[in-house]
């Protein structure tokens, strides 16, 4: 396996046209080809031909006849999606959503085990507990679980997946043709966990794969998700709008991976990054505003009360942002809902200048420039210690990540900040991580 590397780490979080809620609408954007799996192959191969270390695929478990027709975009299941780029690749990272409320263990350690095989060890898992009513309404719930009770459910969930990937040992399988024993039946295990939410025997019935298990990834900044991050996660996806903010994260984070006894250089925290690119800053700047001009604000409305988990819809554009509950009382995405709420009053935006704003990154660091100013941005956060390495997010997915594949990540190899090679096959490798220990295994 290599050894963790200094330079920064860069995953692309591949989402339909482009993180501008109105990408699909611009000229240089083919919505013909959503479907069409050649657009994400091409993308995928972009990105891992530039030495990226994965991709990210994102996954929401609803949708409404208003979001379709104002453009909230449809899009594959991610594991599927995931499986069809792991046969058309051969070193990227590759990893994808799965939600711990409208799920059981025994299938999701299995979807990704299989995953990893047919990867060869590249596959990492997004875990997310969910945070809409209509997401729960459509596996048979009629409102979300509470907040707290939806990471405690999630943390559950995980225990007994990891007991399912760790449910062979290693040298379990002796395919002796002789005596006719295929596997060493007391190195596999089952599990018999009885607990608060699941009732699981196992084991799966797939030998541990190559990465041991898949590397683990989250994206809660709530107080709930960073506890939960910090104990388990690998890697952390998370939304930070300044420098600032992305550096009280980091150093809250990493102190409280320390606490849990776990060595904070080996959980990656990944900023999101929305850009645009232009050959000057000018060129930038009126991309970012011809970008603007598609938005609707009648979806952008619908979009923002998804994210808050509370109807926006009707609110006055021309004013400030209603207040809202306390923080305790949101039980829809918490840290998001914080974030969004920050941001409007620490400018003094009205919803339409807050609609503007997160248009084109959804609360995640906007930037727009030439390449050598995004380069600049990314190295001051990663030197400064406020990021491990970035989660690309492209306005418009095509032309943005052609110019960041082929203008910034150059620019970044040359200060020595990112890779040129590969130095190993598996995303844990990539990330530097060590294989996990099967917890059957006691010496």
């Amino acid at each position: 396996m290599s050894t963790q590397s200094q330079t920064m780490h860069l995953n692309l979080f591949l989402y339909n046209m482009g993180h501008h809620e109105a990408s699909w609408r611009h000229p240089d954007s083919h919505s013909d080809q959503l479907m069409n799996f050649s657009y994400y192959r091409q993308l995928v191969q972009k990105a891992e031909k530039a030495k990226m270390d994965s991709i990210f695929l994102a996954d929401r478990t609803s949708t409404s006849p208003n979001a379709v027709e104002n453009g909230s975009l449809i899009s594959y299941e991610p594991t599927t999606l995931l499986a069809a780029l792991a046969a058309v690749t051969e070193r990227i990272g590759l990893i994808g959503t799965v939600s711990t409320s409208f799920n059981e263990p025994f299938n999701v350690a299995g979807r990704f085990s299989s995953l990893d095989f047919l990867s060869n060890g590249r596959v990492g898992w997004n875990i997310i507990t969910s945070g809409t009513a209509s997401e729960a309404q459509n596996f048979n719930l009629d409102g979300i679980p509470d907040h707290s009770n939806r990471y405690k459910k999630a943390k559950e969930f995980l225990e007994v997946t990891m007991k399912l990937w760790d449910s062979w040992e290693d040298d379990a399988i002796l395919a002796d043709k002789e005596n006719g024993i295929f596997a060493d039946k007391q190195k596999v295990h089952e599990i018999h966990h009885k607990g608060e939410f699941f009732k699981v025997r196992g084991p799966l019935n797939l030998p541990r794969s190559p990465q041991k298990r898949p590397v683990l990834v989250q994206a809660g900044s709530s107080e709930d998700g960073k506890e939960f991050s910090t104990q388990y996660a690998d890697a952390i996806f998370t939304a930070q709008p300044t420098f600032e903010d992305a550096r009280a994260f980091y150093q809250d984070v990493k102190g409280r991976i320390a606490k849990n006894g776990r060595d904070p250089n080996q959980v990656k925290i990944l900023p999101g990054i929305s850009f645009i690119i232009g050959n000057t800053e000018e060129e930038a700047k009126e991309r970012e505003e011809e970008l603007a001009k598609f938005l609707n604000f009648s979806h952008s409305l619908i979009q923002l009360s998804n994210r808050m988990g509370m109807n926006l819809t009707s609110v006055t554009l021309d004013k400030p942002l209603p207040a809202l509950p306390n923080t305790e009382e949101i039980q829809g995405h918490q840290s998001r809902t914080q974030l969004i709420n920050k941001l409007a009053q620490s400018e003094n935006l009205t919803v339409k200048q807050l609609l503007l704003r997160l248009g084109g990154g959804r609360g995640h660091f906007i930037i727009s420039g030439t390449p050598a100013r995004i380069a600049d941005e990314l190295e001051f956060w990663f030197l400064n210690k406020a990021a491990d390495g970035f989660n690309i997010m492209p306005q418009v997915m095509e032309r943005d990540l052609e110019l960041f594949v082929d203008f910034v990540i150059p620019e970044l190899q040359r200060r020595r900040l990112f890779r040129t090679e590969y130095k190993g096959y598996t995303l844990r490798d990539h990330f530097g991580l060590p294989f996990p220990k099967n917890h059957f295994i006691t010496n």
